[in-house]
């Protein structure tokens, strides 16, 4: 059973649990991911009492609903946040599938953890939330903010100094930038231009997303 909070549109439990439900590294947990703790290696079923019970060739349905979960989690969106870019995606130019995801790799929280200034999606989410960033030299706050060619996107001068930040990039500066962002220094990053389908790379075939909403 899934936890969500009051609202129900954040999810509250364990987080391990959303990757073996996926059969998949969505990278929710930071460095744990990267080592034997990983529960989708120590544990690569399903959770629940009928996790490990033999699984019945997959649905057209469920092969196209487990794309839009996988995708929706691995960015950590709500199912309003990820069909509004699917909307946004089905009215721009272009296949609706790159579209879409090109949405979600351009959010602001997204880019800070590309660039390494945090351990997880929710933790840049968070970090963003506490308006440690910059874009373009006016502090933003909005983890939802969707960055542009050309944009800087910085860490402000005064969280420069917080031992938590100065940590975090210190756990994560050997961390591959895809080639769409750009490192000037430890703290200062540039979009050099938004990222084509063979540079994202959540697992996931999107033209079963566009199935899902297309019905």
């Amino acid at each position: 059973m899934e936890v969500y909070s009051k609202n129900m549109a954040r999810y509250t439990g364990a987080v391990c649990k959303l990757c073996r439900r996926e059969g998949q590294k969505l990278f929710l947990k930071g460095d744990r991911c990267y080592t034997g703790k990983c529960a989708v290696d120590r544990r690569s079923y399903a959770p629940g009492q009928h996790g490990q019970a033999r699984n019945r060739k997959p649905t057209e349905y469920s092969l196209q609903l487990r794309a839009k979960q996988t995708a929706r989690r691995y960015y950590g969106l709500s199912e309003s946040q990820f069909h509004r870019y699917y909307e946004m995606a089905d009215r721009a130019a272009g296949m609706t599938g790159t579209n879409l995801l090109r949405y979600c790799e351009s959010r602001l929280d997204n880019v800070v953890y590309l660039m390494g200034w945090g351990s997880s999606r929710a933790e840049a989410r968070q970090l963003v939330n506490h308006g440690h960033f910059k874009v373009n030299g006016n502090k933003v706050d909005i983890p939802s903010y969707l960055l542009r060619a050309g944009d800087a996107v910085s860490i402000k001068e005064k969280s420069r100094d917080s031992e938590k930040i100065k940590a975090v990039m210190e756990s994560n500066g050997a961390r591959p930038l895809p080639a769409w962002l750009e490192r000037g220094d430890s703290c200062e990053g540039r979009v050099l231009s938004l990222p084509e389908r063979d540079q994202i790379y959540v697992p996931v075939e999107e033209h079963l997303i566009v199935e899902f909403y297309s019905k």
